[in-house]
């Protein structure tokens, strides 16, 4: 009698044990699915599941999985291969994932709501599109589309209420005109309320990816052009949205902005999220090290003018201005320890052979001099100096030098005309001048 006594205890504690189960299709294309808490500032590594033969895993969620927004992680890179989802601590978490299509929500009404909502708000978007694309004067139909579109916002809204999903329902409230808009008026009015339903302090938006795919999606696909005024004017925009009482947050949205202007290559407007915004908000929310990661990216922009540093060679002392005897500079930033510098500076010296209007200033980063003063005289054409601390070195933070080779071409007046990746592209760029 006492066993049974015990398993009628244990009976109500296995069943409200709750899981994240899902399947991956096609199953021989994935390994494993990590668990991962999403905060503001980042992710947290929770657990893993190696998936079977049918791609199918389960990991147990036990006490210490407190509620919130969490992140399965099923491929590499990690950052472009993962989903967010709600977790309430009530609910067990089921999906059925592939590349075709994404993720289907099988278990927990809250995940299985948000994906809801956003199919239908998709289907009342694209009648709406429909609607001006055909270039109606409809005010029938203007209203009863906008009336649709309310009242499935309100439908959701009553729906979600008292659950997590309700703080990004509320956040993705649509422009909703209450008389008939021209195309024109509505694209403006729809611009202008796009960021007003976002409470950026709202902690659950914050560990999500809501707050930014939403600024993202209003910096590039809000603006009408996409010249740089455009969008400098849409950064702003954001920037104004958010309160500097979300110091933090406001300081990470930019700079996800700021990353993604460096991908594109536009120095010009990642430069004016610097500028305007980002250095003062790294400064003030003390992130030394995005204020030295940004500054440096802009003191080596191209078209910028490349840092001065001392150069000492062959017993004299000048400096990267006062150098004059070229048309052209390449500026190497390399290391005698390092193994791709030492296969790649004999390769540059044939590459150069022929430059008569290029000179080689080549930047040793250097623990000592020993083995660097042995290297430098293979390439006795070159202007070598010596950088000791190596990468302590101040030249390593002013110019953002994370790797060596790091390769740059200045013009006679020290001018960033260019920044080649690697030696391969280096190649390309000397075709040319």
């Amino acid at each position: 009698m006492k066993h049974v006594f015990s398993l009628l205890l244990l009976l109500p504690l296995l069943c409200i044990s709750q899981s994240v189960k899902g399947t991956f299709s096609p199953a021989e294309d994935f390994s494993y699915a990590f668990l991962y808490q999403a905060t503001p500032e980042g992710a947290k590594y929770v657990n893993r599941g190696q998936l079977n033969s049918e791609g199918h895993f389960e990991i147990s969620l036990d006490s210490t999985i407190t509620p919130g927004i969490y992140k399965i992680v099923y491929a590499v890179p990690p950052e472009e291969n993962n989903f967010d989802f709600i977790y309430d601590g009530k609910e067990s978490i089921a999906f059925n994932f592939s590349y075709d299509k994404g993720v289907e929500f099988t278990e927990s009404e809250e995940n299985k709501l948000w994906s809801s909502y956003l199919k239908s708000m998709d289907m009342v978007n694209q009648t709406i599109s429909n609607f001006y694309t055909k270039d109606k004067d409809d005010k029938d139909g203007f209203n009863s589309i906008f009336k649709v579109a309310k009242d499935t916002q309100l439908a959701y809204e009553e729906s979600a209420n008292g659950k997590f999903v309700s703080s990004f329902i509320s956040a993705n409230r649509p422009y909703l005109p209450e008389n008939y808009e021209d195309l024109s008026t509505y694209s403006n009015n729809l611009k202008t309320n796009y960021l007003k339903q976002i409470d950026f302090s709202n902690y659950l938006l914050q560990c999500s990816s809501f707050l930014v795919d939403r600024i993202t999606d209003y910096v590039f696909n809000m603006a009408e052009n996409t010249d740089d005024n455009a969008y400098k004017s849409l950064i702003d925009d954001v920037a104004n949205a958010i309160s500097d009482d979300n110091l933090r947050i406001k300081t990470s949205l930019l700079e996800v902005l700021w990353q993604r202007f460096v991908a594109l290559k536009n120095h010009d407007v990642a430069n004016y999220i610097t500028d305007s915004e980002l250095y003062d908000l790294a400064t003030k929310s003390g992130n030394k090290a995005l204020a030295e990661t940004i500054s440096s990216y802009k003191n080596t922009s191209i078209g910028a003018k490349a840092p001065n540093f001392e150069i000492v060679a062959s017993g004299e002392t000048t400096s990267l201005y006062d150098l004059d005897a070229s048309e052209h500079y390449l500026l190497i930033f390399w290391s005698s320890g390092c193994g791709h510098c030492l296969n790649e500076l004999p390769k540059v010296k044939e590459l150069v052979s022929n430059k008569t209007n290029l000179k080689v200033i080549a930047f040793g980063l250097e623990d000592d001099t020993a083995q660097w003063e042995e290297e430098i005289k293979n390439y006795p054409e070159f202007i070598n100096t010596i950088g000791l601390g190596k990468w302590e070195h101040p030249i390593v933070k002013t110019y953002g030098v994370a790797a060596t080779p790091m390769y740059f071409i200045l013009s006679s007046s020290k001018i960033i005309m260019a920044k080649p990746y690697d030696y391969e592209d280096l190649e390309v760029v000397l075709k040319d001048l």
